[in-house]
């Protein structure tokens, strides 16, 4: 698979790999306390650079990572989401962080939904988890949305291990049940 042409486009948003053009939003988002809340806390603009890079090696490495997610009707970057695996993690990931200002408009519901299809149709996972931390009640709410379901509490690796996170998710055949319905 061609990934450094890979584009995903929903009714409102375009998802693809990260390119360095996304950096400056991606450094504003970490740098945001509220926005960075669950996703590891806020950054500065070096630590930043270190994720963003992370991203984008796993694109290399392992052939996904998660996508930015661009506002088709501004054209600016309003976050990332998509499949996500770091060595240790407790499952085959799809997350989600988007900025305060896309916040309540369903971009994250419409961007995971298509993000979901594309981890199972072209990844072949088996099955989708979301670690969402407990405090973190609109993940939960778009969890349950996207139909997944708690599945108890998760341990993350290092640095993390001491966040408390729960386990939700879904498998394929539950994905699909639901698309049929």
């Amino acid at each position: 698979m061609d990934w450094q042409h890979l584009r995903i486009e929903t009714d409102r948003l375009i998802l693809r790999p990260p390119q360095a053009e996304d950096f400056e939003a991606y450094a504003a988002n970490m740098a945001d306390a509220e926005s960075a809340r669950f996703i590891g806390g806020q950054q500065l603009r070096a630590v930043a650079w270190r994720g963003f890079l992370t991203l984008a090696g796993a694109w290399m490495i392992q052939g996904y990572s998660m996508f930015s997610v661009i506002e088709k009707a501004s054209g600016q970057w309003i976050g990332r989401l998509g499949p996500w695996q770091p060595d240790g993690w407790p499952g085959s990931e799809v997350g989600w962080a988007l900025t305060r200002s896309a916040a309540g408009k369903g971009y994250a519901h419409e961007g995971a939904a298509a993000a979901m299809d594309w981890a199972f149709d072209h990844l072949g996972w088996a099955d989708v988890i979301h670690s969402i931390h407990p405090d973190n009640h609109a993940s939960q709410v778009l969890a349950k949305r996207l139909g997944s379901s708690l599945r108890g509490p998760g341990k993350l690796p290092a640095p993390y291990e001491q966040t408390p996170i729960e386990i939700w998710g879904q498998t394929r055949e539950q994905w699909r049940q639901r698309q049929r319905a």
